[in-house]
């Protein structure tokens, strides 16, 4: 294959004397992946910051501990909302660190780095990331959507001429993508994903229980006993948040059955951008992707029942991939072996920042 339409026969570039690095910019976790190491680094993408003097506190697994527990002039805060930047100078501050400690502090061998974006990413998202990437210590910064670096990290040959469905669910966004011959054909991302699960969970337990839970109380009974499917085993869990009445901490029997009344309406945005992904995919394609199946990706595809669910609104049959939460990092990275042909992407055609 030719031009940019695939990776096929593209040989390793040059190290040029500096690292290849990966990353995984997620809104819930960094991920970061050098080239002949793996994955070296996995941190949530949490900074804690003393807003009276600026000064960054901690960052990742430390910071992640204070959410909801720091005093007035602490906060701790994510830099990233729904797949995307939403404190630049926070995240670039937060990728500096991640990159110190993965590659050490030397000033003149500065990496080449891939940082993997939503599938929907726009010019000036673009321009934040690239942006970022360069200030924290990138020689030179390049994109690739997540639905390809997740496919490639899934071990799918993405660049044979026939149809493949991804679907990533990462914290921020689920990205839904049909790809062949190395690029994306159709395509939607949704910001519906892991943290607005946590939050119709939050409300669910306000409106049935009159008890105001926080995030990570959410994101616990979502990985515990949430359920995308009625037909998953139902489980029970306790749960601890604060009375709106009395004020005063309780604690309250929740079960799966529960966790999924509250998750209907983000689960079925999610069904509905698949299948209006596969209505847009041409009808060659569509038959690949029914042959072969869709596979999906990313921490929320840990959900259970999530498979089965997408499977009986499309007939098509549904995987979970193996080690789905790294498939984007490990993407990443393999990608980094065809760092020439990433150069000229359409995500990286316009602005190379080299």
């Amino acid at each position: 294959m030719k031009g940019d339409c695939g990776f096929q026969g593209l040989q390793k570039s040059e190290m040029s004397f500096t690292e290849e690095v990966g990353i995984d910019l997620g809104t819930a976790n960094v991920l970061i992946y050098v080239d002949g190491k793996g994955i070296v680094l996995q941190e949530p993408s949490v900074v804690a910051i003393n807003r009276d003097t600026n000064e960054i506190l901690a960052v990742g697994s430390e910071a992640r501990r204070m959410i909801g527990r720091t005093p007035g002039n602490i906060s701790a805060i994510r830099p990233l909302r729904e797949g995307v930047i939403s404190d630049y100078d926070v995240t670039e501050r937060m990728l500096q660190y991640f990159i110190k400690k993965t590659c050490g502090g030397s000033r003149f061998l500065k990496p080449r780095i891939i940082v993997c974006v939503p599938s929907g990413v726009t010019e000036v998202e673009k321009r934040a990331v690239k942006e970022a990437a360069l200030q924290a210590g990138g020689r030179a910064v390049y994109l690739i959507e997540e639905p390809v670096a997740a496919a490639i990290g899934a071990g799918i040959d993405i660049t044979v001429p026939e149809g493949i469905m991804v679907i990533d669910i990462g914290g921020g966004t689920t990205d839904i993508a049909v790809i062949s011959m190395g690029g994306i054909v159709t395509s939607r991302s949704v910001k519906i994903a892991g943290d607005k699960l946590d939050d119709h969970i939050v409300k669910y337990m306000r409106r049935e229980y009159n008890i105001f839970i926080g995030e990570r109380m959410a994101e616990k009974l979502k990985c515990q006993i949430g359920i995308a499917h009625s037909g998953e085993e139902n489980l029970t869990t306790f749960c601890k948040g604060r009375d709106l009445v009395s004020g005063l901490p309780r604690t309250v029997e929740v079960s799966s059955e529960e966790i999924l009344r509250a998750l209907e309406e983000p689960l079925d945005v999610i069904c509905e951008a698949v299948h209006s992904v596969l209505e847009k995919t041409p009808p060659e394609l569509a038959a690949d992707v029914g042959e072969s199946g869709i596979v999906i990706t990313g921490g929320g595809a840990f959900l259970r029942g999530l498979a089965r669910r997408i499977e009986e609104r499309t007939g098509i049959r549904t995987t979970v991939a193996d080690e789905a939460d790294f498939c984007v990092a490990k993407g990443t990275g393999e990608a980094l072996k065809y760092i020439d042909i990433i150069s000229r992407n359409s995500l990286n055609r316009r602005e190379t920042y080299i």
